[in-house]
């Protein structure tokens, strides 16, 4: 089946529920009998388990890449956005990939934490957190040009650490390394707050997500299962992004067929693919307003992120989006 196809078959199956709403971040569940035939676990359910090690790619290590020995008879999915802990400094992936069972694979990851390069662990363990949808987004249309370029799924390191470090400040959570985790860590009772007022739905494989009354992304998997497993974590990291851009003059107003269109124009975006860093094939969606992904195996939708890009005056799309409402937030301290 065409890549194109296989992406408009699975948004062609979903219908949008009924939004849950949190001060300025709204939650549209995505609802689909879609169901993939494949066994595998996440990479949370794989770390606790002990079927999984993640590890510096040798003693001295390399910042864009890390090794994941998977000594399970089990397929493990990893997803764009989720962060690694520990060793040299912490990473994030940079997409999302299915490792094969008792298989040792070698992935594409960056750096969130700038002023650390020492162990402080021999291996990777997991927080439970994931990127914020606004880096995802900025990030997600770096690797594409990569994988344009040369084929490698590397992002722009310079310009994440530098978009961190402006979150960080903003945020009021600086730290010596100019780690994501600290953002995470001082917002954690507010990011609390957010999760408490957000349920799964019945068949629930999805959701789309807005801030501000405006849609931010969506993020949406092979089967309910699996998104209830992330359901928490993908919540708290577009809710990191609801409080950095509260903007308290904005009413939430974000309307269900303001969703319909958003799917709409993901079913219609243009589709690259090319093999996966692991099991399956990587696609690389891409319009004037959208920018995105997805990980498929056997004409079969893993996982599909997919993100809303405004091109601002200065053709920046993701600064002219971000800093409407956070730079109004840095110059009122």
């Amino acid at each position: 089946m065409e890549m194109e196809k296989v992406i408009e078959t699975y948004l062609g199956q979903a219908k949008v529920g009924r939004q849950q709403s949190y001060k300025n971040l709204a939650v549209f569940p995505l609802l689909s009998a879609y169901a993939v035939g494949l066994d595998y676990i996440t990479l949370d359910e794989a770390l606790t388990e002990g079927l999984i090690e993640v590890a510096e790619v040798s003693e001295s290590g390399s910042v864009p890449e890390l090794k994941v020995i998977n000594k399970a008879a089990k397929m493990v999915l990893i997803l764009d956005g989720e962060e690694l802990v520990g060793a040299k400094q912490n990473r994030i992936v940079n997409t999302t990939i299915l490792i094969g069972a008792n298989s040792t694979t070698v992935i594409p990851v960056s750096c969130v934490e700038q002023g650390r390069w020492a162990y402080h662990s021999p291996r990777f363990f997991s927080e439970k957190r994931m990127m914020s949808p606004g880096l995802r987004a900025m990030k997600s249309r770096q690797v594409h040009d990569s994988v344009r370029r040369s084929g490698r799924y590397h992002s722009d390191q310079g310009a994440i650490w530098d978009e961190l470090s402006a979150k960080a400040e903003r945020m009021h959570a600086e730290s010596p390394s100019m780690s994501m985790s600290r953002i995470f860590e001082k917002e954690r009772d507010s990011i609390g707050n957010h999760v408490k007022q957000f349920r799964l739905a019945d068949m629930q494989v999805g959701a789309v997500f807005a801030i501000n009354g405006r849609v931010v992304g969506l993020d949406c998997f092979g089967k309910p299962e699996t998104f209830s497993t992330v359901f928490e974590k993908l919540v708290e990291s577009y809710a990191l992004d609801a409080i950095d851009w509260f903007d308290d003059k904005t009413q939430n107003q974000a309307q269900k067929g303001d969703m319909t269109k958003f799917l709409n124009s993901a079913i219609h975006a243009a589709v690259e693919n090319r093999p996966s860093v692991g099991l399956g094939t990587d696609l690389r969606l891409e319009s004037e307003d959208l920018t995105g992904f997805a990980l498929a195996l056997d004409d079969q939708i893993l996982h599909l992120s997919i993100f809303v890009q405004k091109t601002g005056e200065n053709g920046n799309r993701y600064r002219s989006r971000m800093q409407r409402f956070s730079n109004r937030k840095r110059f009122r301290s």
